[in-house]
């Protein structure tokens, strides 16, 4: 089974892959594809930057950078995956990269104004079935 994790950085996310590993633990035969998807450039950047080419390098690495920390959980997990860092409107990309991917599900971390805007539009034009995972609990300090 292939699962898309579509990834920000944030540790929602990272515990979305969490729960993607613990599926494998259980024994599901599974790997991964890891995304990133940069927003299009502002006007402004457009403006300042003057070359596309450096714009879309600047995006590549700042991706990159935020997939680093799902990367590293797969490898420590032994698991199977690709990334890739795309570019666009994040709901039509993520749709796009499922069907490109042949992948079987998505599991992706809950929207911090659950359910998000991004959350809503996967679950009603995704091909697959998409798992939203919650935050976990928050341990009590007292």
């Amino acid at each position: 089974m292939k699962i898309l994790l579509p990834v920000d950085g944030s540790p929602r996310s990272l515990h979305a892959v969490r729960h993607a590993l613990r599926l494998r633990e259980a024994g599901l035969d599974a790997n991964y594809v890891l995304v990133n998807v940069q927003e299009p450039p502002s006007l402004y950047e457009v403006v300042v930057a003057h070359d596309a080419e450096e714009l879309s390098k600047v995006r590549r690495d700042a991706g990159a950078d935020l997939l680093a920390g799902a990367e590293a959980l797969l490898e420590a997990a032994g698991a199977s995956w690709e990334s890739e860092v795309a570019g666009g409107v994040p709901a039509h990309v993520l749709v796009d990269l499922i069907e490109n991917y042949g992948c079987d599900a998505v599991v992706m971390g809950a929207s911090e104004d659950a359910p998000g805007e991004l959350t809503l539009a996967l679950l009603e034009h995704s091909p697959v079935p998409v798992t939203v995972v919650p935050e976990p609990p928050v341990a009590d300090e007292g």
